[in-house]
């Protein structure tokens, strides 16, 4: 089980590594450009190339099952689940089956409104509710995961 991070503009890198350290889970903080942090065994930070989607593709193409991804990325958020990993919004709003179909009619609503004119406004302040929020559903994230998955590894011991 891995946690990948589209960090470029993530908030919540912090509290990602406090879970992946609780749980001992390697996490791959994947950007365009360099990210400054300390260095901890559990993170490998990833580089790409600065071309818009590159991150995105990398994730995309190393998720699992397995895994789960932090993004706000809707169409990355799209891949990903569509191969079946769990994935979190930085303010702990899960995508899934369910959800992603709504997700990106409302990403692309909002895309042709603010092409049009009618929202010149961002997305809300990220607050301290987002930040436990998130905290939150990373930890039932990783619980569900290890559910899934620890099974297969126990009869592989056998």
């Amino acid at each position: 089980m891995i946690i990948f991070v589209d960090a470029d503009a993530c908030p919540v890198k912090d509290e990602v590594l406090r879970v992946a350290e609780r749980h001992q889970l390697p996490m791959k903080l994947v950007s365009n450009s360099w990210m400054r942090g300390d260095d901890h065994p559990l993170v490998e930070r990833i580089t790409v190339a600065t071309s818009p989607d590159a991150a995105d593709d990398w994730i995309a193409e190393r998720v699992t099952d397995r895994d789960i991804v932090i993004t706000s990325d809707i169409p990355l958020a799209a891949r990903c689940v569509a191969k079946g990993a769990k994935v979190l919004r930085p303010n702990g709003k899960p995508l899934d089956q369910d959800s992603i179909s709504m997700a990106v009619a409302m990403r692309d609503l909002h895309t042709h409104l603010r092409e049009t004119g009618e929202i010149t406004r961002g997305p809300a302040p990220y607050t301290k509710q987002d930040r436990s929020r998130f905290l939150d559903a990373l930890e039932t994230a990783v619980q569900a995961v290890k559910r899934r998955v620890l099974p297969q590894f126990e009869n592989k011991r056998d």
